[in-house]
């Protein structure tokens, strides 16, 4: 993943920031049908744009997308979505990109791993001070886990299995 080291910002890595932010609104609309709301797949684009993004393009694009997605499908918990998947985000792009340079898919292991747990709190928290209950936040904790969990799983395998993070770097050094 060399392709962090040029800062700069190119027609193809704006294009690819809009196409993920795109994603995770579009991702943000609709879930499967849960007790007590829905199961968003929304955390696989997010996962799989802070793999390949650097930190700040990650950031950005995680959480102004869900941020822009809540707003417009479901407005309460917005500025939750803004700061919780910004910074789990920026955190397993920092861990993708700069921990363990010589081990990219555990590193990113790790910081996908964190990034869940960043998720989880977030939202758990988030939806305490968002809907005034401890109980509804309870409820929700286990789809809080499952929907980061599996957006990671599935995140981690179409990067490093299907070979996105190939096509990508592939992409962006052939444009830099």
């Amino acid at each position: 993943m060399q392709h962090i080291q040029s800062g700069k910002i190119t027609t193809i890595r704006l294009t690819t920031c809009a196409m993920f932010m795109a994603m995770i609104v579009a991702l943000s609309s609709f879930g499967l049908p849960v007790p007590g709301g829905h199961l968003y797949f929304v955390d696989i684009a997010i996962v799989l744009a802070a793999i390949l993004l650097n930190p700040i393009e990650a950031l950005i694009v995680a959480g102004f997308g869900s941020f822009l997605g809540d707003f417009l499908f479901y407005p309460p918990p917005m500025f939750v979505s803004l700061v919780t998947h910004g910074l789990q985000a920026f955190v397993i792009s920092l861990f993708s990109h700069k921990v363990l340079k010589s081990k990219p898919i555990l590193s990113s292991g790790i910081g996908v791993t964190i990034g869940v747990i960043i998720m989880v709190t977030g939202y758990t928290l988030g939806k305490i001070y968002v809907y005034a209950t401890l109980e509804y936040a309870i409820l929700k904790l286990p789809y809080e886990i499952a929907q980061g969990a599996i957006g990671a799983i599935l995140g981690m395998i179409l990067c490093w299995k299907c070979g996105i993070h190939k096509l990508y770097d592939k992409m962006i050094l052939s444009n830099n």
